[in-house]
């Protein structure tokens, strides 16, 4: 462990040990859920990857040093090399140790404003979700006009995801917020709890509930209370493990009006993870060493055994993640807990994505929700998991470049929520890409 535990001289010192070949060493300043995430090995593999598209470092730049979410400090290091530039972004905490770790390429930094968005036909303005120490920062995005308005609150997937849902210079529920606000429909978005207080999320104990339940309700209820907004029309719309966890809401607060689910996975998440990392190996095999592939393997096979219990190590089990939380997932049914309930629903789905796919997920939507009038499903056939078109296989650096959610998947959502809305003058309606 290192004795200087400042952000700024870790960062100086991770760099140092890359470029020596020192990942085993790297890797033990690692959190415990990064570190059953990321070996040693798959970091060697996608750091030689990375620096092989711009040749061998030749100079290291100071470090600068950002605050992030509660408790962290987001840490640059500018690397010049042989044939380009790179940047090296960790997430440190207070006591040297690494939550994330990336090496981004030159590129846009900062987000535009996709061509479907009109920020003149609304207003933002910031929120508090929740009460008492785990509550956390949100976003408004209110259609100007007296009302009443639909809302909408949006979920994003699992993960550390802010209100945005940032990837990298993407941010595809500010694409859904703009889009939806610029259409007659009030927004709310906010910060997770995983962002917003790292160190409560994911701890002995936690469940998927935990994680989205409480703010999700406390959202609804905040948004209903905005004068122009119509409280008994308030949805929620969420996207990945969001959408799989907007069932429970809806059960939880009876007020939601319906649900909008967005590549929402129903796949026992153990066994979607083996098959994700499966393909990421296949397409890119020099990057993801089969030995950790089966150890992750391993990992996801606990799961399923009936000697999982509270007292599991989650060291043992995938991404860190606490039994607790494979507990309850183990034990969830979106599918069965949306058939319960007595609202309308509208799920779509990317053709081309490989996280959350149509023969693995959607099927069970299909299946289980058949039977329902006021249920609607679609496919998108260019999209990926983020609703991004595309061609081709998937892969996640196609995730990269700038871009935005698809405008028909915003202009359809629009158009369920109140018809007529899915075409407005001056914006692309659902056929214009």
């Amino acid at each position: 462990m290192m004795v200087n535990t400042e952000p700024r001289t870790v960062a100086a010192a991770v760099v140092g040990m890359a470029r020596e070949g020192r990942f085993v060493e790297i890797a033990e300043l690692f959190t415990p859920q990064l570190r059953a995430l990321v070996s040693a090995e798959t970091l060697q593999a996608a750091w030689a990857g990375e620096i092989s598209k711009v040749g061998t470092v030749a100079a290291v730049g100071e470090p600068v040093s950002e605050r992030a979410e509660a408790g962290l400090v987001r840490v640059s290091v500018p690397l010049t090399c042989e044939h380009g530039e790179v940047t090296v972004i960790m997430s440190v905490d207070d006591a040297g140790m690494m939550h994330g770790l990336r090496l981004s390429l030159p590129t846009v930094t900062s987000w535009e404003p996709p061509s479907y968005s009109a920020p003149e036909r609304f207003t933002e303005h910031e929120v508090t979700v929740g009460s008492g120490p785990l509550a956390v920062s949100g976003t408004h995005t209110l259609p100007r006009g007296r009302g009443p308005q639909p809302g909408v609150v949006l979920l994003s997937g699992g993960g550390p995801f802010d209100r945005d849902e940032t990837s990298g210079v993407n941010k595809p529920l500010k694409d859904l917020a703009w889009g939806l606000a610029s259409r007659g429909v009030a927004v709310a978005r906010f910060d997770k709890l995983a962002f917003a207080h790292s160190r409560m999320a994911m701890k002995p104990g936690s469940t998927v509930a935990d994680e989205y339940v409480p703010h999700a309700v406390a959202a609804v209820r905040l948004l209903q209370q905005q004068p122009t907004v119509d409280p008994e029309r308030v949805f929620v719309l969420g996207h990945s493990m969001g959408g799989r966890a907007a069932p429970r809401v809806a059960a939880a607060e009876a007020s939601v009006a319906g649900l909008v689910i967005l590549a929402g996975d129903t796949q026992p998440m153990h066994r979607a993870a083996v098959r994700v990392v499966r393909y990421l190996a296949s397409m890119t095999p020099d990057s993801i060493p089969q030995a950790a592939v089966e150890a992750f393997t391993q990992q996801a096979a606990l799961i399923d055994s009936p000697d999982l219990s509270p007292a599991t190590p989650a060291a043992d089990l995938p991404f860190g993640w606490p039994a607790s939380y494979w507990l309850d997932l183990r034990g969830d049914d979106p599918v069965a807990t949306a058939a319960a309930l007595d609202k309308p629903m509208l799920i779509l789905q990317g053709g081309r994505d490989y996280q959350v796919t149509v023969d693995d997920d959607l099927t069970s939507w299909q299946a289980g929700l058949a039977q329902r009038p006021d249920v609607v499903i679609r496919i998108y056939d260019a999209d990926n998991h983020l609703f991004f078109p595309g061609s081709g296989p998937s892969t996640p650096a196609e995730y990269e470049p700038p871009q935005h959610v698809d405008p028909a998947v915003v202009a359809d959502i629009a158009e369920w929520l109140v018809p007529g809305q899915g075409k407005i003058a001056g914006l692309p309606s659902s056929h214009e890409r």
